[in-house]
């Protein structure tokens, strides 16, 4: 199955548009917010969307899409398991890191916690993902996973998957209009209605997350983009080397037997 020139266009889209949230991102957060820090000021409260829209957009978009890079079909699907895996346990991270951020910011601040509904929406997002990944590790990593269990997983597993993803650019982007909102109508510069500079750069990324979303759900949604199952990678990797040992042992078994009919009587110890 040759893919398209179509899916390269897409997929480098999808690379581009996440590469674009990061700089602008980092970019507001920097030139308007001031920069960085770790100290509980307004300047470690600029970690926050910076770490979010990475982990749980940028991040999580790309892991999402990775088995249907065609050049991974290649190569043994366990180990692009494993990287998929990897990349959402990093973005998974990033997120937490970011709550860590903003939590610390309000503590040191006076702020009150999770009063806001982009707050529940993070939560949930944050709480969900983690679920989601602990499940994945089980059923799909773990080789003593049984197959009905992660036949059944797998639906739940994409469906998941997707609702994280709705979850996240949701999150995100209400963050941002609060963002927004606190910031320019509660100091004595250009009011939020008035468009600002700094309003506009902002809702640029929204779109801009918007966009990566839609890119992604695109790749996601076109079947003949999967990668394609081959019998062999159907069962677990290491139950299929322990098959094909027991494969080899066996044919070994029926050639001494005709090379030997004393062999035929000879039942191993094993």
């Amino acid at each position: 199955m040759r893919p398209s020139v179509f899916f390269y266009v897409t997929y480098a889209l999808c690379v581009c548009l996440g590469l674009l949230c990061l700089l602008f991102v980092t970019y507001w957060s920097s030139h308007w917010g001031g920069g960085f820090s770790w100290d509980g000021s307004s300047l470690q409260f600029n970690w926050h969307p910076v770490l979010m829209v990475s982990g749980l957009v940028a991040l999580y978009g790309n892991a999402a899409v990775v088995h249907r890079v065609p050049f991974t079909w290649r190569q043994k699907k366990h180990i692009w398991k494993l990287v998929h895996a990897g990349l959402m346990l990093l973005a998974l991270l990033l997120s937490i890191l970011g709550l860590c951020a903003v939590f610390d910011f309000h503590r040191g601040s006076h702020f009150p916690d999770l009063y806001p509904l982009h707050s529940w929406v993070g939560i949930c997002t944050v709480v969900m993902f983690t679920f989601q990944w602990v499940l994945g590790l089980a059923g799909f990593l773990f080789p003593c996973s049984p197959l009905w269990f992660r036949n059944t997983l797998k639906p739940a597993h994409i469906w998941m998957g997707k609702a994280i993803l709705i979850l996240s650019l949701t999150s995100c982007i209400s963050g941002i209009n609060e963002k927004l909102f606190l910031s320019l109508n509660g100091s004595s510069s250009e009011p939020y209605n008035s468009l600002p500079v700094e309003a506009k750069f902002a809702n640029s990324l929204g779109v801009l997350i918007v966009a990566f979303g839609l890119v992604v759900f695109g790749i996601l949604s076109k079947n003949k983009w999967q990668r394609p199952e081959t019998e062999g990678e159907i069962v677990h990797p290491l139950l299929n080397k322990t098959a094909h040992e027991n494969n080899e042992y066996t044919a070994g078994t029926h050639q001494g037997a005709t090379e030997n009919p004393e062999y035929a009587g000879y039942i191993p110890n094993r």
